[in-house]
C-alpha cells in the first residue's frame, strides 16, 4: 500500500513529472495489492464461507468511495477554485486514512492451516519445482482453459463499466448545463450515491452468504444485469448524448433530473456489486487451489478493458457507450452463468459418484445374504 500513499503524497507537491511517475507505482502495485487481497480472501475462506466473506470484503472496500466522495463533496462545496489550505486538508487527511490501512495491513494475522502429511508432500513439490517462468505458464494455461476464456467476457464487462461510472458517467452529469446551477456539485454527490449502491450491495450478500451458497451465484449476477440494464436506460433517456464532450445545453427525451441521475449512480454501485462479490465467490471457490493466478487473470483482464474504455470514452458519444455496456453485460451475463451451471453439474455428478461408490455391490450382497442362511441353518 505504500504506492498509493506516494500517489497521494504527490497531491501535496503538485508537479506534472512526479505525478505521472505515481501514476505508474500506482498501476504497478494496485496489481499486486489487488491479486494478494484475493488470494488472502480465498485462503481464510471455505466454499461455505466464500460468498459471505466476499461480499463483506466489497462492503468495506467501497467504505472508501462513500465516505471518501462525501468528504470531498462537503470540502468542496461553494467552490470554484479549489485553494491551497483546501488542498491540503482533503489529501492530508487521505494521507492519514492510507497510513492507518498500513498500520492494519501489517497486523493481519497470519494464517494457520491444518496441514496433513499428503498436503505438506505436494506443497513441497511445488516450491521446488515452481519458479516465476513456470508460474507465468501455469497462469497462461489457466487463462486457455474453457471457464476461464467465458469469465474474462465478465471480467472486461466489469472493467468497461468500472470505467464508465468512475470517467464518464459523473462528469457527464456536471456537464449537463440543464441541470441547474449546482450541476458541478453533483458530480461528487453522484460518487457518493455509487458507493452507497456498492456498500449496500456488499453487505447485503454478505449477510445472505449462506443463501446464496444454497441457490446458487447467477441470481445475483443476473439480478445484476437487470438493474444495470435499467439504469442505462435511465441515463439514455435523462442526459444528452454529446453530455461526454463538455459542457452542454442540449436535453435527452426528457428534461434532465438530478433526483434521477443519482438514483441511476446508486443503481450503477449496487449492480456493480452483485457482479464483483460474485467474481471473487467463484474465483476463490472454483480456484481455490491457484487463487493467486485466477486473482492476477482478473485484474489484469478488467484492467485492460478499464483503459480501452477511458481510450475511446472521450470519443464516442454517451449513447453509443451505453448501447456498447448493454451489449457487454448480456454476453457477460450469460458466460457467467454458463461457468456456474457447469460447475454445479459437475458438483451433482461427483457427489453422485461418491454415493455410488458408498453402496454395496450386487455380489457383495448376495455373499452377505448366503453367509447369513448358512449361519441360520448351522
Amino acid at each position: 500500500m505504500l504506492y498509493q500513499e506516494f500517489f497521494i503524497v504527490t497531491f501535496l507537491f503538485p508537479r506534472t513529472w512526479l505525478l505521472y511517475v505515481a501514476s505508474v507505482l500506482i498501476g504497478a502495485g494496485a496489481a499486486m495489492i489487488w491479486t494478494g487481497q484475493g488470494n488472502y480472501l480465498t485462503m481464510n475462506s471455505d466454499a461455505e464461507t466464500i460468498s459471505r466473506n466476499s461480499g463483506i470484503f466489497w462492503a468495506m472496500l467501497q467504505c472508501s468511495m462513500f465516505f471518501g466522495n462525501l468528504f470531498v463533496f462537503i470540502k468542496f462545496q461553494g467552490k470554484s477554485h479549489i485553494d491551497l489550505e483546501t488542498r491540503n486538508v482533503v489529501f492530508g487527511a487521505l494521507t492519514g486514512v492510507c497510513v492507518l490501512g498500513i498500520v492494519f495491513l501489517a497486523l493481519l494475522r497470519p494464517i494457520k492451516r491444518t496441514t496433513t502429511v499428503e498436503d505438506a508432500k505436494v506443497e513441497i513439490a511445488y516450491r521446488d519445482a515452481e519458479g516465476p517462468l513456470e508460474a507465468f505458464k501455469g497462469a497462461l494455461k489457466l487463462f486457455c482453459t474453457k471457464d476461464m476464456l467465458l469469465l474474462s467476457v465478465t471480467f472486461i464487462y466489469t472493467g468497461i463499466e468500472l470505467s464508465f461510472f468512475s470517467g464518464v458517467y459523473s462528469p457527464s452529469i456536471g456537464f449537463t448545463l440543464a441541470m441547474g446551477e449546482n450541476a458541478k456539485q453533483l458530480v461528487g454527490l453522484s460518487g457518493v450515491f455509487i458507493g452507497m449502491g456498492e456498500v449496500l450491495g456488499g453487505a447485503l450478500f454478505g449477510i445472505l452468504g449462506s443463501k446464496t451458497t444454497r441457490w446458487g451465484r447467477d441470481p445475483i449476477v443476473i439480478m445484476g444485469f437487470i438493474i444495470h440494464l435499467s439504469s442505462f436506460f435511465l441515463i439514455f433517456i435523462n442526459l444528452p448524448t454529446v453530455a461526454p464532450f463538455g459542457d452542454t445545453s442540449e436535453v435527452s427525451y426528457i428534461t434532465p433530473s438530478a433526483e434521477l441521475a443519482m438514483f441511476c449512480s446508486f443503481l450503477l454501485g449496487f449492480g456493480d456489486a452483485c457482479f464483483n462479490t460474485q467474481i471473487y465467490s467463484i474465483l476463490g471457490g472454483n480456484y481455490s487451489d491457484n487463487s493467486t493466478s485466477a486473482f492476477a487473470l482478473f485484474k489484469f483482464t478488467q484492467s485492460l478493458a478499464a483503459a480501452a474504455c477511458f481510450f475511446y470514452s472521450s470519443k464516442a458519444l454517451l449513447s453509443v457507450q451505453l448501447v456498447v455496456l448493454a451489449a457487454l453485460a448480456s454476453v457477460g451475463t450469460a458466460c457467467f452463468c454458463r461457468v456456474e451451471w457447469a460447475g454445479r453439474a459437475r458438483a451433482r455428478a461427483a457427489a453422485l459418484a461418491a454415493a455410488a461408490d458408498d453402496k454395496p455391490s450386487p455380489s457383495h450382497a448376495l455373499a452377505d445374504a448366503d453367509a447369513d442362511n448358512a449361519l441360520h441353518y448351522d
